[in-house]
């Protein structure tokens, strides 16, 4: 199983968003994990303080994105 550290999101690498696993978003919640779904989309997942985990984005295969993967040695 590959593990995703950071999407890009945009047809412009450059200006593009981007979402990375541990990242603090909406001031009460991190990114927990970022999957990419059978269908070929993204998905991110965000964990509060509680430590309950919800879905907050899903990005459809018609939008442009780049994946970085963890590289374990």
């Amino acid at each position: 199983m590959q593990y995703i550290r950071k999407v890009s999101i945009g047809g412009d690498y450059k200006s593009s968003m981007n979402y990375v696993v541990g990242q603090p978003v909406l001031s009460s919640y991190t990114i927990h994990v970022i999957k990419k779904e059978k269908d070929g989309s993204v998905s991110v997942y965000v964990e509060n303080k509680k430590k309950e985990i919800v879905l907050w984005k899903n990005f459809n295969v018609t939008m442009p994105f780049v994946i970085e993967y963890n590289i374990n040695y």
